[in-house]
């Protein structure tokens, strides 16, 4: 009998835990510009691996989205077009940075935001469009790209669950005037809590980072609108371990993913996950879609999964359009979204699921589905 399979498992051990130490020990818990610290540490290790000019880390993803509105200077009226079908910060970002998130419709196959949705909610007022890299997949950010540049809008890539992802062979956040990712606990990297924005732009590599620390070029001297987004020292020693680990936490999610995928081809009643070409997945999760059926054929099935000891998850099982606070925003129909928010389930395939747990997760899911 296997042991509950969790969805998703952050992988700690003694390293990070001599890390955390190592900064305790040196009474230097925060930084702000200090040389040497390892927040200054982590972000040239991540801007290396994610191909960008600057990276800048804070203290969530959430914060990562917030701030990269305020760099584009998103402001009281402005629209700022998201998808629904994604975790909330996507569009609480928005609304704390004084703008309104206008919701688009997805691609039923990617589950990422759909182009010709944004390029027909463009309006005078629209100054930002966030796509999102949901469970791993980049969404379409050439043609993104092509729309903002049309209408002077800025990009803000949510890559939040893309570590690791890459379109039309490069990272994702290429396409991009600012890409955010999280480091929370489930992400395919860890620092605790934190988050990281990339960028391309030396404008925006220069600001940011004053940005996150109360809009401080010179000690108490603020100079720019800003916050305290700062992220810790103890997080920023984990996450620089974690950084050297995340090229095998990939490699095992690929593989898992690869495996759980060839087993599952022949359920005919599942569409499994697809990769569009030109892009590698990330693969946070593994999620499948019901060919037919509902929200109570979608939940039978994932409880079924859970008592026999695999974490199967439901995500965005309400589209944040229809999410009470958000309604006031979106006055119609997202179908896609809808219909996925109703037949969608996510598989564990994180690195510290085995083979044989594979195996187990196939064998389960032929047995409740047939």
């Amino acid at each position: 009998m296997f042991e509950v399979i969790p969805i998703n498992k952050p992988l700690i051990d003694d390293d990070e835990i001599q890390a955390v130490v190592k900064v305790l020990k040196s009474g230097n818990l925060t930084s702000r510009t200090e040389s040497g610290s390892m927040v200054e540490r982590l972000e040239a290790g991540f801007a290396k691996f994610a191909e960008a000019k600057h990276a800048v880390a804070v203290n969530s993803g959430t914060s990562a989205l917030y701030l990269s509105l305020l760099a584009s200077q998103v402001t009281q009226g402005d629209e700022v077009i998201v998808p629904s079908f994604t975790f909330v910060a996507t569009a609480e970002a928005v609304v704390l940075a004084g703008g309104k998130p206008v919701f688009a419709d997805i691609d039923p196959d990617t589950f990422n935001i759909d182009p010709e949705e944004v390029s027909r909610l463009v309006t005078k007022k629209t100054k930002s469009v966030i796509p999102v890299d949901l469970f791993g997949l980049p969404a379409d950010m050439k043609h993104i790209r092509e729309i903002a540049d049309t209408h002077s809008l800025t990009v803000i890539e949510d890559a939040a669950q893309a570590h690791g992802a890459r379109y039309d062979g490069k990272h994702v956040g290429a396409f991009a005037d600012f890409a955010c990712w999280s480091f929370y606990a489930s992400k395919n990297m860890t620092t605790g809590e934190g988050g990281m924005i990339t960028t391309n732009s030396e404008e925006y590599g220069e600001r940011l980072p004053y940005m996150r620390s109360h809009g401080e070029k010179d000690a108490y001297v603020s100079s720019m609108i800003g916050g305290n987004f700062r992220m810790p020292e103890i997080e920023a020693a984990i996450g620089c371990v974690q950084l050297k680990k995340l090229p095998g936490f990939l490699k095992r999610r690929e593989e898992n993913a690869s495996n759980l995928h060839s087993k599952l081809q022949d359920v005919d009643s599942l569409r499994l996950p697809s990769v569009q070409e030109g892009c590698k997945h990330s693969w946070y999760l593994f999620t499948v879609k019901l060919r037919s059926g509902n929200e109570s054929t979608r939940d039978t099935i994932v409880e079924k999964l859970r008592k026999a000891g695999i974490g199967a998850s439901v995500y965005y099982r309400v589209p944040i359009h229809l999410m009470p606070f958000y309604r006031r925003f979106c006055q119609h129909k997202l179908h896609h979204t809808e219909e996925a928010a109703q037949t969608v389930f996510s598989l564990p395939v994180h690195p510290a699921v085995s083979p044989e747990q594979v195996e187990h997760i196939a064998e389960t899911v032929h047995r409740i589905m047939a």
